[in-house]
């Protein structure tokens, strides 16, 4: 992966994300791209095209392209005082352009070839809102790249243990193979987490398939499986998350899956409130990109 993509608003949410993707960078021996979209007041429309004005495009443009130097050069200095994992020095380039943020994100991501976006959430009810808000819904249900939100104030810390929570659906296996190139980067665990509805049953079938799938299919060593008893997936998750034993929790994006049913249930919106740890969205389909 050559570049990571990391949007910023200037917000203290955003620059807590731009330090986490510094670090994270470090580790998948990756660049950093910083980008910042801004709207510019309309001149006028003839024959159904926009006009930017001149002036307008070219003064807030390089307002942004200063705030965006600035902010890059103080994460490469920060980049030279890391000496862990490695030696290696991420360089960290930016774009700022008018128009819309996911569109100015997916542009970037295939131009930069670039294997993952971080992205900021800020305050409380933030995570509601990175949910339901137009511009981070459509990054969710529209984006082909990894997606990785940080909470508010999160201070980064060496990723160890990853929850990769499913629905032990087959697909999930090859979205699981990539998640194994990211976390041999950070040496770590992957626990596969599937929350059950209804503990005191029997073996299940549908657990022993999956996990054969991913003995025969995935090349890694440190791949463990947890149940979490729980009548509802929701809260089951939420436990994984307030308990301090995983750094990340990743789930995959696809139609009609654990995470499209939870993004579309309130209570889940009021969980998401409630996250205290990164979480990576990764879109079904996904090939070993880190």
């Amino acid at each position: 992966m050559k570049q990571i993509v990391v949007p910023t608003d200037f917000s203290e949410a955003a620059t807590v994300a731009a330090d986490y993707a510094l670090h994270v960078a470090k580790y998948l021996k990756s660049n950093l791209e910083l980008c910042h979209s801004f709207l510019v007041p309309l001149d006028a429309t003839v024959a159904g095209q926009v006009v930017w004005p001149v002036y307008d495009y070219d003064s807030l443009k390089e307002d942004v392209d200063l705030h965006l130097d600035r902010l890059a050069k103080a994460l490469m200095l920060r980049g030279k005082s890391l000496s862990i994992p490695n030696t290696f020095k991420p360089v960290v380039e930016y774009t700022a352009d008018a128009g819309a943020t996911g569109e100015l994100v997916s542009s970037l991501v295939r131009e930069k070839q670039a294997g993952l976006v971080v992205v900021g959430m800020s305050g409380h009810g933030a995570v509601r809102k990175f949910f339901t808000g137009s511009t981070s819904r459509d990054l969710i249900e529209n984006g082909y790249f990894p997606l990785l939100l940080v909470p508010a104030g999160y201070v980064f810390k060496p990723i160890h243990k990853i929850a990769f929570a499913t629905d032990l659906s087959i697909g999930d296996i090859e979205v699981l193979n990539a998640l194994a190139v990211f976390a041999r980067c950070f040496d770590a665990e992957i626990v596969i987490v599937h929350v059950d509805r209804h503990p005191g049953r029997a073996e299940r079938k549908d657990v022993a398939d999956f996990l054969s799938e991913v003995t025969c299919k995935i090349n890694y060593d440190k791949i463990y499986y947890r149940e979490v008893n729980s009548k509802n997936v929701n809260d089951g998750l939420q436990w994984l998350t307030e308990h301090g034993w995983i750094d990340l929790m990743v789930m995959v994006h696809r139609s009609d899956n654990l995470l499209d049913r939870l993004l579309k249930r309130s209570v889940t919106r009021r969980q998401a409130d409630r996250i205290n740890i990164p979480l990576m969205v990764l879109p079904e389909g996904l090939n070993p990109v880190f």
